[in-house]
């Protein structure tokens, strides 16, 4: 039977196993002597999830793999209560206010749909990679000692009037417990419910971060459940404060969209407006992209309130700002030669991708300004000058059509990092007709096994819904602006040092008996 509370599962996994096999002293490093000792009455409890997430709070990431593996092994676990586990130790050690903390937040939910894709015996590699960057991050931030979530419960605040505005004043005013006090009156409400109040503070600043959060909180809050739904999303209520408290103290002007969203808002008469359903076709969607891509801003947000307001369907808006989000990947230059990461395509397709889930999650009101801001955050970056990648001279360097030879191609120019020719390889195996699912496997590989700049796991779950929700006439692009991303991260840790795999990925392997 699986344990229930934290000292049950240490004594059963971390107190027997380690103090027996290792001693009192190493028992010690791994935190299982003082556990309990700093944790007050205010500490969160999560019922089941307890020991785990104890273990992954207390726990160095080295000595951390070979317990979670044996839990796998033994069947007293599985990668699913894992990562929800991981996801509830991420909350309360970050809540939503670390950089590497969130990312890593950011990257659980695609790293569980990755680890679907593997075969048996390699599937919690995507699992055990995440939650070693996580455990990692933990470590180096206080280990089991460092809790920046703690009980918050509703103070008689009035929930009269619009809660989610005046959230969003709230976090304006950096007065944190202001806001958290107004969203902990929502801590029972269904989970799309809080999701929908917290759109106004989320769209009131342009941030990437602060929008994929936001989305794959609550998909981690879906995954957890009504019980640790709460917990989960009022972290993106401190992730705005924070965000707003730096950009004061760093004398940050407030984000033009500010003013632009009411303007836009009122010029298109958009307020209480429903999603229209009008499809224009294909030349529509390319066109229309392409401008949302030259920008600038401004006027690509326009493009998209001027779309809505003439009953576009908003699906078919998302796909022009998908476009236009890819094209920064493609068409980057080599001058700036990472695309992987924190690159303007990485970030503007994992923005878009994001906006497109929650307008199909939101309410109309919030839903409209949403997607308004993905074409305006997409067009934050600078068009390149550069034809999309691949070029001619890259198609030239592939001499085949045959499918296999064309993944060979392209899973060499990978391995040394040859942006232009993977591209090519894997543009032209796509205009063969050759099968998605082979090159989903060879990229995937890397995905797990690359650092990504921490953007991997998300990027590649990021491609995979554009493909299949975007018209067939555009699907491949993403894949090649994936293979692009792919070619650019092999060997990189998150510093641009070349030589590295992803930390404890190797470890992994060696305790799963498979092949690095």
């Amino acid at each position: 039977m699986a344990p229930t509370s934290r000292r049950e599962f240490l004594d059963c996994v971390g107190r027997g196993m380690l103090v027996a096999g290792l001693g009192t002293s190493l028992s010690a490093d791994l935190g299982c002597s003082t556990a309990f000792a700093e944790e007050g009455s205010d500490s969160l409890s999560f019922g089941k999830y307890d020991g785990l997430v104890d273990l992954l709070q207390s726990t160095p990431p080295d000595k951390l793999q070979p317990l979670l593996v044996d839990q796998l092994n033994r069947g007293g676990t599985n990668v699913t209560q894992l990562m929800s586990a991981g996801a509830l130790a991420n909350a309360e050690a970050f809540g939503g206010e670390d950089y590497v903390g969130f990312h890593t937040a950011m990257a659980m939910l695609p790293a569980l749909q990755l680890s679907k894709l593997l075969p048996a015996k390699r599937r919690p590699l995507a699992i055990l990679k995440v939650l070693h960057r996580n455990s990692l991050q933990i470590q180096e931030l206080g280990g089991a000692s460092k809790k920046t979530l703690r009980k918050l419960h509703a103070s008689g605040r009035s929930t009269d009037g619009d809660v989610g505005l005046k959230i969003r004043d709230a976090s304006r005013q950096t007065n944190l417990g202001e806001a958290e006090a107004l969203f902990a009156t929502l801590a029972d409400a269904p989970i799309d419910e809080m999701f929908n109040v917290l759109q106004p503070v989320m769209q009131d600043d342009i941030n990437v971060h602060r929008f994929v959060f936001a989305y794959r909180t609550h998909g981690l809050a879906k995954l957890l459940g009504d019980e640790y739904a709460y917990d989960i999303l009022r972290q993106c209520v401190r992730f705005c404060v924070d965000h707003e408290q730096k950009r004061i103290a760093h004398n940050h002007p407030e984000s033009p969209i500010r003013v632009l969203m009411p303007k836009l808002l009122d010029q298109y008469k958009l307020d209480g407006k429903s999603f229209g359903k009008r499809d224009p076709g294909d030349a529509w969607v390319d066109e229309t992209g392409t401008s949302i891509y030259n920008g600038p801003a401004e006027r690509s947000a326009e493009i998209a309130a001027a779309a809505l307001a003439e009953g576009i369907d908003p699906e078919v808006l998302g796909e022009a700002i998908s476009l236009a989000s890819n094209l920064l990947t493609l068409r980057q230059g080599s001058d700036k030669w990472r695309t992987h990461g924190d690159a303007a395509g990485v970030h503007a397709a994992d923005a878009t991708n994001a906006w497109r889930n929650m307008a199909r999650l939101a309410e109309a009101p919030y839903a409209i300004p949403g997607l308004i801001i993905a074409a305006y955050h997409s067009a934050q970056h600078a068009p390149f000058a550069t034809a999309p990648y691949p070029l001619e001279e890259h198609r030239g360097t592939i001499r085949t059509t045959d499918a296999a030879t064309l993944l060979a191609d392209a899973e060499d120019a990978i391995r040394h990092n040859d942006q232009g020719r993977a591209t090519a390889a894997i543009a032209i195996y796509g205009e063969q007709g050759h099968p998605l699912l082979p090159v989903l496997d060879c990229m995937l590989r890397f995905t797990v096994s690359e650092d990504g700049r921490l953007h991997g796991e998300k990027f590649f779950q990021t491609v995979s819904e554009e493909y299949h929700s975007i018209r067939p006439a555009f699907r491949w692009r993403q894949i090649v602006a994936l293979a692009r991303a792919t070619a650019s991260a092999y060997g990189y840790d998150r510093f641009d040092e070349h030589g590295h795999r992803a930390p404890g990925y190797e470890q992994a392997c060696r305790l799963l008996g498979v092949p690095v």
